[in-house]
């Protein structure tokens, strides 16, 4: 016992140097002072590889301190392997308490989903970005997607979302669609699901996007405006799920997962599995619904 409180003394309260931490605080002021802007910063190496949540880890370290309540979530699921040895390693290196309950806590780290209860403004939700430029999948060179930015030239943007309607029926974008930040930068909300999507207009919580990779944070600060990209004909759906129930909880209104038992039939679950947890109890928290516009004739 004696050796192993040794060796956490080692280590720097929250495991990054001070100074890091305070850069990168400073780097999320910037972000906060202008909603949807990328801004460069160090990416300290972490004991994870890269791509495996160090870029959420930098934002949480940088900001937590032992009275806080840390959540974590990998895809909804607070019990997947990802998101229980990163909430260990937090936990180990800030000796701060741990919740499962999406109320409880005052930093959320997540990865490819935003909670179905609505958040407060005591909480800071922080996503895991892996690419962190929308603009890679229309043009390729660093330097001309920085210009663009700039400029406010999303043409090709445009382009490629049309482009997409006349092949397919549909702008065929899941995962990661494109939104414009308080009227000004288009930015990528990372890879959630179109489902969370309206979920990040005017939240109360402060929304901290940072990719580890590419060394990028940006922000979305409480009851700021997102807009999801669409034409005046062809308006910005979510996933449906009209009609379907829960298997556990038999409720709806909830972003679902589908799971094959077999060949031959199938089931859904509420994805977010606290959401689901307290349904199960009996108690439904406070949820932000969104309803599709009617479809074009």
């Amino acid at each position: 016992m004696i050796e192993q409180k040794k060796f956490e003394r080692a280590y720097n309260y929250a495991f990054i140097d001070e100074g890091t931490k305070m850069e990168i605080r400073r780097k999320m002021l910037k972000a906060v002072a202008i909603p949807g802007y990328q801004v460069p910063y160090s990416s300290p190496e972490m004991p994870i590889s890269r791509g495996w949540g160090t870029g959420g880890l930098h934002a949480s370290l940088s900001l937590i301190g032992p009275k806080d309540t840390f959540k974590i979530i990998d895809q909804g699921s607070d019990a997947s392997v990802n998101a229980c040895n990163l909430r260990n390693f937090v936990k180990r290196m800030t000796e701060c308490k741990t919740t499962f309950n999406t109320s409880e806590a005052t930093i959320i780290q997540t990865r490819h989903r935003v909670t179905e209860e609505v958040l407060t403004d005591k909480q800071i939700i922080v996503f895991q970005v892996p690419q962190p430029e929308i603009l890679r999948g229309v043009e390729r060179f660093e330097y001309k997607t920085r210009i663009m930015h700039a400029e406010a030239d999303y043409a090709k943007m445009w382009v490629s979302l049309y482009e997409s309607y006349v092949k397919f029926g549909d702008i065929m974008r899941g995962a990661g669609y494109p939104i414009k930040v308080n009227g000004r930068y288009l930015m990528s909300p990372s890879p959630i699901p179109r489902w969370d999507v309206p979920n990040l207009s005017h939240s109360n919580a402060i929304q901290l996007f940072s990719a580890g990779r590419e060394k990028r944070i940006y922000c979305v600060p409480p009851h700021t405006l997102i807009e999801p990209l669409e034409f005046e004909d062809v308006k910005f759906r979510v996933e449906e799920f009209e009609g379907i129930k829960c298997a556990v909880t038999d409720e709806g209104e909830a972003f679902m997962d589908e799971i094959y038992e077999n060949e031959s039939s199938k089931k859904f679950v509420i994805n977010d599995s606290n959401f689901m947890d307290r349904l199960k109890e009996g108690t439904r928290p406070n949820q932000r619904l969104f309803k599709n516009p009617p479809r074009n004739q």
